[in-house]
């Protein structure tokens, strides 16, 4: 789409203050978030269940760290991996490696064993950092993978001083190590952060440098290392920025369910609260009852969030007793949001729940909803500043298709990932002519509004007819008894592919598959309609809540039990 399009695209339906483009600050992240905390150094950088950092501890834990892994030879284009979940040790360690022009890689709390040991062996990281919990699994692929050097933190020092017993008491009960490793080849955090050297920031083409690897979800195959640079995460935020004109700098409250490993979680949780002075409440993991108890607490301003966590949000039973309206505003990405999970929330909080999108090539975001603007159901909405779109043909990707056609969605824009490390043909393959194929299925309205119709390798053919499962899923999440749904394509001899639907239903609620294949038989084509239904007590997710259909797909080979639902 030319750039006369983005313009009039924005002018038309953006509110004024939002341009279609925005100068992008030539600097690094370190240098970026070194102007937040020499702005707000007092005011409080994150909360965990009660413990609090300020900018100015924060970025002082971080130059201690950063002077240790110095210590230890870590320098400009070496890999530090980090293997955490949401805690205080993530941003200081992120940015520590930053300080010495080093990557950060990026690797899932919730692997292990071969997942562990093929991103360690892919990235060949110098260091990695991790805490006590997560420390056997390190040890154990370590076989595999020599890592040089781990630095290990214990759990309980990220919580205030009386709740420390408390968690050790956890850990044992699920037996999971409290104690410290004594391997040589561990340093313990803690020494590290009493260390009073010093030591400079990294200086070097923010648009060169690269800041992490971003391996993609590996639902479809072997993970690959997306190589962000600092500018696509400093485009990232500064586009995000401008689009929220809502946001007051040095007083939003952030609550960070979604995880830091996650790209989604990075950016739009950790990356934009540090740049604008807010206060980051995190989470560990994503447990709703607990999620609420932190909203009650901290009235957080902003919940970036999944759909699926908004779901289960939706369906708390006790979830009028809860202070939610202090919630402004809602950014669901990773998975396409359900129209009715965005109008429920609404309903409930008072606040905006919009759709963005994005991928972890994209560092994420390329699209958002406006928030003070128009808003089209089901879409994914305009391009971010600077940012242009295109859809092209399925099958060649190379013939640009006109407004409301179904095609391949491309991207063009400066939050777009240099390349996958060590992959060039995989490289060449998405990024052609300074455009990246996202490999999902779009159409674009004749505002510029952009619809994901689905991954082009869900798409589902019955009988030579395109099926695409987000809008059966989209059906069925209109019915009163549905908590959660998912479609998938299985074989069929007649027709070479069928629609088959997974389903959650609500709690004390009821259905039978005949009735749901009905209820979704009268809203759209027939054909589209599942051939059949499977009831389940929940959907197999990934660590941020996408339902994985290859799973399903793969299940779906098995016989299935009888179409009835649970209890009958």
């Amino acid at each position: 789409m030319a750039t006369s399009d983005i313009d009039r695209i924005w002018l038309k339906n953006y509110p004024p203050g939002v341009p279609p483009t925005v100068e992008i600050p030539p600097v690094l992240l370190t240098e970026l978030i070194e102007a937040s905390v020499q702005k707000w150094a007092d005011h409080t950088a994150f909360i965990h269940y009660g413990a609090k950092w300020s900018y100015r501890r924060f970025w002082a834990e971080s130059e201690r760290l950063a002077a240790a892994l110095r210590r230890d030879g870590v320098g400009p284009g070496d890999r530090v991996a980090l293997y955490l979940p949401n805690c205080p040790l993530y941003p200081i360690a992120l940015f520590a490696i930053w300080r010495l022009g080093a990557i950060a890689v990026q690797v899932s709390p919730l692997y292990v064993g071969q997942d562990l040991s093929r991103i360690l062996r892919d990235a060949g990281p110098k260091a990695l950092v991790t805490l006590e919990i997560l420390f056997p699994n390190v040890a154990k692929v370590r076989t595999d993978y020599p890592v040089p050097v781990a630095y290990v933190a214990r759990l309980r020092d990220y919580y205030p001083w009386y709740v420390r017993p408390f968690v050790n008491s956890v850990l044992r009960k699920r037996k999971l190590p409290t104690d410290f490793p004594t391997e040589a080849w561990v340093h313990p955090v803690s020494a590290a952060l009493r260390s009073q050297d010093r030591v400079a920031l990294y200086r070097g083409d923010p648009a060169r440098t690269v800041a992490v690897y971003q391996y993609t979800g590996g639902t479809t195959g072997i993970p690959k290392a997306a190589m962000l640079t600092h500018r696509n995460l400093v485009a990232n935020v500064t586009q995000a920025n401008a689009w929220n004109t809502t946001r007051v700098p040095g007083a939003e409250v952030i609550l960070a369910t979604v995880p830091f490993f996650h790209i989604y979680g990075l950016t739009i949780a950790l990356l934009l609260g540090l740049s604008d002075g807010g206060a980051i409440v995190m989470q560990t993991r994503p447990d709703v009852p607990e999620l609420l108890r932190l909203i009650d607490k901290y009235q957080p301003t902003q919940f970036p969030g999944v759909p699926a966590l908004y779901n289960a949000f939706n369906n708390q039973p006790d979830i009028a007793k809860h202070r939610i309206h202090s919630i402004k505003y809602c950014l669901s990405g990773s998975a396409p949001l359900p129209v009715e999970v965005a109008r429920k929330f609404e309903a409930l909080t008072g606040g905006s729940l919009v759709e963005g999108y994005g991928l972890s090539e994209t560092s994420p975001g390329t699209h958002v909803n406006p928030l003070s603007g128009e808003r089209r159901p089901g879409s994914i909405g305009l391009p971010l500043p600077n940012t242009d779109q295109r859809i092209v043909d399925l099958e060649t990707g190379t013939r640009v298709l006109p407004p409301g056609e179904v095609g391949e969605l491309s991207i063009r824009g400066p939050q777009v990932m240099l390349g996958y490390f060590g992959h060039p043909e995989e490289t060449a393959a998405v990024l052609k002519d300074g455009w990246f194929r996202t490999g999902d299925a779009a159409r674009v309205d004749s505002d510029g509004f952009a619809y994901i119709v689905d991954r082009k390798k869900d798409m589902v053919n019955v009988g030579g007819m395109k099926v695409y499962p987000r809008e059966v899923e989209e059906v069925l999440f209109q019915h009163p008894a549905v908590a959660d749904a998912a479609a998938v394509g299985v074989p069929d001899a007649t027709h070479g592919e069928v629609i088959k639907a997974y389903v959650v239903l609500k709690p004390g609620a009821s259905a039978t598959a005949e009735e749901l294949i009905a209820f979704v038989r009268e809203r759209i084509a027939h054909y589209k309609a599942p051939r059949s239904i499977e009831f389940r007590d929940a959907l197999p997710k990934s660590g941020v809540q996408k339902v994985l259909r290859r799973v399903l797909r793969e299940e779906s080979a098995a016989p299935a039990p009888p179409a009835t639902a649970p209890g009958r």
